[in-house]
């Protein structure tokens, strides 16, 4: 792969060993020197952050909770090219054990499995750009805590209070795209923005009778119905929230159902009943990344996260 090292056989092999080097194999450090770019920008629900001792501060948290964290790399959707750099949008599904203290509260030993989405631009063997997107969620819940009250106990007494990512503290990076013009991304994108629209309809009519979803929570659905009660629940929430689509890749290759990874947000005010309760009008800031396969049936698999622990933060930041 032209511009990048000779042992990676393509992108996804590259996005997939740097993580399996950096945090399984306890590279940290000095593997992150290696496969990131000194002036990285990295964003997540919970903030952003800049150069390579950001991303080993996030490794770190990870890591004193879930020392054994295996992470299991399921797909990279990518686009670009290697001379002008590539974007790749990655599905991890991890198992780790709640072996240390930290910010989930003293060791239980407990086991857990949760989802992550990241999107990552690379050129000449590093990465530069970073969205990231983990389901905050499924660990709670597994750990045994309510989402919404361990979201506030992050806040209570804390000056200043942690502020989760907002479109107005981002940085441009150096990947200003918004990913390819392929048929498949561009079909999941409609079929969300029409969602996000109110037309619910196009439930039936573009998934698969039989479709399979992933969702916050770690929360794995089956069929038309979940996918319409999820939606619902969140465009409810937020019903007069802009809805926007950052980025969007579709791509086919051989053995893989056609593909589709989308980046995307809600902002605006809590102002109904949905998926987070009573409503507060508090202003809310949502960083959603959500993958798709399809078949001869429709959109046939979906997974999408968001971080409900950075949403409640917003929330009880404006409730007390």
């Amino acid at each position: 792969m032209k511009d990048f090292e000779q042992r990676f056989r393509d992108f996804p092999d590259f996005i997939l060993t740097s993580s399996r080097e950096i945090w399984e194999e306890r590279g940290l450090m000095a593997r992150i020197q290696d496969y990131y770019h000194r002036d990285v920008t990295i964003r997540t629900p919970r903030g952003i952050g800049f150069g390579v001792q950001a991303v080993a501060d996030l490794a770190m948290d990870t890591l004193v909770a879930f020392p054994d964290r295996t992470m299991m790399g399921e797909d990279v959707i990518c686009s670009g090219s290697p001379p002008v750099g590539m974007l790749g949008s990655q599905r991890i599904l991890s198992t780790a054990t709640h072996k240390g203290g930290g910010g989930y509260g003293p060791a239980s030993g407990k086991r857990v499995m949760f989802r992550e989405l990241a999107d990552r631009y690379a050129k000449a063997n590093q990465i530069s750009d970073e969205w990231r997107v983990m389901d905050s969620g499924a660990i709670l819940r597994q750990l045994g805590f309510d989402v919404q009250d361990w979201a506030r106990d992050q806040i209570l007494g804390v000056d200043p209070v942690p502020t989760p990512f907002r479109p107005e503290m981002d940085e441009v990076g150096p990947y200003t795209g918004s990913g390819n013009s392929n048929q498949w991304g561009e079909a999941f994108a409609a079929i969300l923005d029409q969602i996000m629209q109110g037309e619910l309809s196009v439930i039936p009519e573009q998934y698969d009778r039989a479709c399979q979803m992933s969702y916050p929570g770690g929360r794995d659905q089956h069929g038309w119905s979940e996918v319409d009660a999820f939606w619902l629940g969140l465009r409810a929430a937020f019903p007069a929230a802009e809805f926007r689509i950052h980025h969007c890749i579709g791509m086919e290759e051989a053995l893989m159902p056609p593909r589709a990874a989308i980046r995307w947000s809600l902002t605006g005010r809590h102002d109904g009943w949905g998926a987070f309760g009573k409503p507060t009008g508090a202003d809310v800031h949502i960083m959603g990344i959500s993958h798709a396969e399809f078949g001869p049936w429709g959109l046939r698999r979906e997974w999408t996260l968001y971080d409900e622990a950075a949403i409640w933060m917003q929330i009880v930041s404006k409730t007390g």
